[in-house]
């Protein structure tokens, strides 16, 4: 599948690269559903050194870009990073970012404090704050990016030079990271999120919210971790304040998004926009599980959403 994304590569003038998404050719409405949905092939991974002065190489593909949800949702990024290498220390001043890493352990930076995280796990970096992640294990880690906006079509970083290798390590973070625990997921009193669902769909689907709207100062408006009961269908999500960014983590299943219906599967990236309606279904024996990203249309929407007038369970 394709989703008419183009990413460069550009240089800034001290000869330090920085991903930058260029937005699509294609709008999601030109595209079916199935076009829409981009797996991660790791054989069109491209190369990249020095990202943001870090060490080493890492491997990068660019999943969903500028707009696939909403005007303040910038890009999903996927990659793999080796050991002895990482993304290097640097700000972002209008927009925030949460690097997942789906496996094995990293150290992560947040405004030049590091400890050590065991994956799988989350850390975000708010506006006006600094951010980097070193894999000092002997082993590949897998990776993602998310990115939201403050300012809509925006973004921003200023690197500091500083690859964090050999950081002193805090024995407990001080910054926001959460373990993707399956066992942390409880029983959704509705299982899509949104309209009250009945008995069989309620016993079919959990979820956690991660992070809540006060962790973000974007329209970033909260991360979830869902799980989906082999046979269940979870209720019909209509994103009229809110577009969403679904990552499967693991299961087979499909999702509905309006009328149409496509496959999804492990690894699979998926959009939703502003305006639609979504469900999924979980097809396979095993538990469907999802890494959700709500970002709200605008901030005045997600400073409702946060006082209660659009609020999810």
């Amino acid at each position: 599948m394709t989703n008419g994304l183009r990413t460069v590569l550009l240089a800034t003038l001290v000869g330090v690269a920085t991903i930058v998404a260029v937005p699509m050719a294609q709008t999601a409405a030109q595209e079916s559903l199935a076009q829409r949905i981009v797996h991660t092939d790791s054989s069109t991974y491209r190369p990249l050194t020095a990202v943001h002065a870090g060490a080493g190489d890492m491997a990068f593909a660019g999943l969903l870009d500028r707009g696939a949800i909403g005007p303040h949702f910038n890009f999903l990024h996927r990659g793999a990073i080796p050991a002895g290498s990482g993304i290097g220390h640097h700000f972002h001043n209008t927009v925030e970012e949460m690097f997942v890493i789906l496996d094995g352990e990293a150290q992560f930076t947040i405004d030049g404090r590091t400890a050590l995280i065991e994956g799988p796990a989350a850390v975000i970096c708010r506006m006006g704050h600094s951010h980097a992640i070193y894999n000092s294990s002997s082993q590949t880690i897998q990776w993602m990016n998310f990115q939201a906006s403050s300012i809509a079509g925006v973004s921003d970083a200023f690197d500091l030079g500083d690859d964090r290798v050999g950081a002193a390590l805090d024995p407990v973070p001080s910054f926001m990271a959460v373990t993707l625990d399956r066992a942390e997921i409880r029983l959704a009193d509705r299982a899509g999120r949104a309209a009250p669902a009945g008995p069989a769909e309620r016993s079919g689907a959990q979820f956690r919210r991660v992070f809540g709207p006060s962790a973000f100062s974007s329209a970033w408006a909260y991360v979830d971790h869902v799980l989906v009961a082999p046979g269940a269908t979870t209720a019909a999500l209509t994103h009229d304040a809110i577009g969403e960014a679904y990552y499967v983590l693991a299961g087979t299943g499909t999702v509905s998004v309006g009328s149409e219906t496509a496959p999804a599967t492990k690894w699979d990236a998926i959009p939703v926009g502003l305006n639609e309606t979504s469900s999924f279904s979980n097809t396979g024996s095993e538990p469907l599980e999802l890494l959700v990203m709500g970002v709200a249309k605008d901030m005045n929407t997600k400073i409702q959403f946060m006082s209660g007038g659009n609020r999810r369970p």
